[in-house]
């Protein structure tokens, strides 16, 4: 159940990180950042999409550890946004971001204990 919460979560997010990166780029912000953010926020939903059929338990550990790093990133390139005077920028995306981070390391923790 946790991987279809964390699957639909992440999803989401993508999207609103596409929605947050059109707005930035009216904005006429640095098209890098605009390009990292989307890279790595739309990577996370990969990454746990793809851990959906793992070769072994290693091998899904190793995918969800991935989308962590993805998702560390990613709120990298938000607090810029959000500390930045001049950039559209909404806490609520950040908020989810965490959720999302609590429940890959949930995941990654179970996953450990269980081997």
């Amino acid at each position: 159940m946790s991987n279809s919460i964390l699957r639909d979560k992440s999803k989401a997010f993508a999207k609103e990180v596409v929605f947050l990166c059109r707005r930035l780029k009216q904005h006429n912000v640095e098209g890098a950042l605009i390009n990292q953010l989307l890279r790595c926020g739309t990577s996370v939903g990969a990454n746990v999409h793809e851990a959906q059929n793992p070769e072994s338990r290693a091998d899904f550990i190793h995918k969800l550890k991935t989308a962590a790093k993805e998702a560390d990133e990613t709120e990298y390139w938000l607090l810029l946004c959000k500390f930045a005077e001049s950039y559209p920028f909404q806490e609520e995306i950040l908020e989810n971001l965490q959720d999302i981070k609590r429940i890959i390391n949930k995941i990654i923790n179970t996953a450990k204990s269980n081997a």
